[in-house]
């Protein structure tokens, strides 16, 4: 390559680069914002979410490359036109080779990037976020909870309450057990864990416990009542986006790895498109 061909490359390459941090940061921070916003209820420390976040960016970028690269190249031409440089080309007695040229160099980093990034980076780095984020939603202290919007503790098991200071009122529980489903409600309480259970200490409540035909209501002036902990559950990982192209061959999964490579393709039709206008 000439420096010539060097130089538009080069500013190619910063123009996506500029419209890369663009991108990725208001995807990054829209995404840390609902994080934020699910994970501060559990009171879950600020680095850790942090952290966590920092998993995704491999996600968000395999899924605005090819609007970067469309941004990056118009930014690119928009410069050279505005600055008279592809005037000057021509003026040199030079052809659009010398812009076709580094062109051809970003595709084929482009189309190589993209896909690894597709295929392997990104689906291995989103399973490392689907199993850490996993894992902090099921590290679930409740004395450290400030608001808990139907809290699903297991799967027989959803809470609500408000909490004031170190204390608990407007306690709701809904739970199943042979006799059927149970709704309680107390005005106030203490909720703990001890030895893998949830002890409630209720006071001034009632307990609706609702079977196949009948109703029964009670009042209470003091109610204990306690429910296995069954938050240590095991990681099932059902999404499809964190398959690696190993996987998906295993899996014998052609569907999925048909999409991918429309996404290739689709990316190759920008170049393309750059290529002939």
């Amino acid at each position: 390559m000439t420096k010539l061909n060097w130089y538009i490359f080069m500013q190619i390459f910063k123009s996506c680069t500029l419209i890369f941090f663009i991108f990725i940061s208001i995807a990054w921070l829209t995404q840390i914002s609902r994080l934020f916003t699910i994970m501060n209820n559990l009171q879950i420390e600020f680095y850790r979410i942090i952290s966590l976040s920092t998993y995704i960016i491999p996600n968000l970028a395999n899924i605005t490359l090819p609007f970067i690269l469309i941004f990056g190249l118009l930014l690119t031409f928009i410069k050279l036109d505005k600055d008279k440089e592809i005037i000057t080309i021509y003026s040199l007695g030079l052809s659009l080779k010398q812009i076709t040229k580094p062109l051809l160099l970003t595709s084929v980093f482009f189309v190589i990037f993209y896909l690894l990034l597709n295929f392997f980076l990104s689906p291995l780095i989103y399973e490392k976020y689907k199993k850490k984020e996993f894992e902090l939603r099921n590290i679930i202290n409740i004395n450290n909870i400030n608001y808990s919007n139907f809290l699903e503790l297991n799967n027989d098991l959803i809470v609500d309450f408000e909490k004031d200071g170190k204390f608990f009122k407007d306690i709701y529980i809904n739970y199943k057990d042979e006799s059927g489903d149970n709704i309680i409600y107390s005005k106030k309480g203490i909720i703990k864990t001890e030895n893998n259970n949830y002890i409630f200490i209720l006071s001034e409540g009632n307990k609706v416990n609702i079977k196949a035909n009948e109703i029964e209501n009670l009042e209470f002036e003091n109610y204990k009542i306690n429910f296995p902990n069954d938050s240590k559950k095991e990681y099932d990982n059902f999404d499809k986006n964190t398959d690696t192209i190993f996987k998906l061959l295993e899996k014998k999964d052609y569907k999925n790895i048909s999409e991918r490579i429309f996404d290739t393709l689709l990316l190759i039709i920008i170049l393309i498109f750059f290529f002939i206008y």
